[in-house]
């Protein structure tokens, strides 16, 4: 029998999750999605084939894996309406919240439930996510390898053994994409002010982007030999990097994720968690 996948949430994460689910070979008739409205739901069932349900309770009843993809905010609302349903039915549990951390979760929901966190980033919905997993105690090697094939159907998947590193796994990767942007952005406009049209500049940063990273993936050298081999000794590119070094970009860069990581820890206090 197919593993049945239920996703409390319908909105952009869940629905790039669905897509690469099916594309990767999963059965729509094996995976629903629920929300309040019926009219949210309408879409996202034209598009994958898939069930949908206004009713959370129902949805789960039947579900070995139970996908919590709702806002943090009205997570505790949610997770305490299943939690009769779920102490029943015992499914996986994989948290995309961010800032929840699996103790809480796991209170809301009854106690005693095998649950996997994790922290995905927007380029999920493009199929070239990277996420970062945590398993408690409760997840059997089964289950696990089940949420590794769930999210590897997004992008990139590395579980770490300790939640808390989930705060640098959000500092590298779930607030990384934004790193980029922001250096598309400063690409762009040096670029304009060195006579290039706008357009050009950004398509030219965006596919440089895109090469370099094919590169670092598909190399065994590690990311300083790869810079090394692009600088002629003189050159225009060891130029260009010893005026970023000189400019303490690797500080800068480290503060930022401190800061991400610090944020991330705040936002979790809040929420109720450690």
């Amino acid at each position: 029998m197919a593993t049945r996948v239920t996703f409390i949430g319908a909105g952009n994460m869940a629905s790039a999750i669905i897509g690469g689910m099916i594309d990767s070979g999963f059965s729509p008739s094996a995976i629903t999605a629920t929300s309040p409205s019926d009219a949210f739901l309408a879409p996202v069932h034209e598009r994958y084939g898939i069930h949908t349900n206004t009713d959370n309770v129902a949805a789960v009843a039947q579900a070995d894996v139970v996908v919590l993809a709702v806002k943090p905010q009205i997570m505790k609302e949610v997770c305490e309406g299943l939690a009769g349903v779920v102490q029943r039915q015992r499914p996986l549990i994989i948290s995309v919240a961010a800032g929840l951390d699996a103790a809480t979760l796991e209170a809301w929901l009854g106690g005693d439930l095998p649950l996997v966190r994790c922290m995905p980033n927007t380029p999920a919905l493009v199929g070239t996510g990277a996420s970062g997993l945590c398993a408690n105690a409760r997840v059997s090697d089964e289950q696990r390898a089940l949420a590794t094939e769930l999210m590897e159907a997004v992008g990139l998947v590395e579980w770490v053994e300790e939640e808390h590193l989930l705060d640098a796994v959000t500092a590298v990767s779930g607030s990384g994409p934004a790193y980029f942007f922001l250096m598309f952005e400063a690409m762009e406009e040096a670029g304009v002010k060195l006579g290039l049209p706008a357009d050009t500049a950004r398509r030219l940063a965006m596919q440089t982007a895109l090469g370099a990273a094919k590169m670092a993936m598909a190399s065994d050298k590690s990311p300083a030999e790869l810079k090394r081999n692009v600088m002629s000794p003189g050159g225009t590119t060891e130029r260009a990097i010893e005026h970023l070094e000189a400019a303490e970009l690797r500080r800068i860069l480290a503060e930022a994720m401190d800061a991400c990581a610090a944020r991330a820890r705040e936002m979790a206090a809040e929420r109720g968690g450690r």
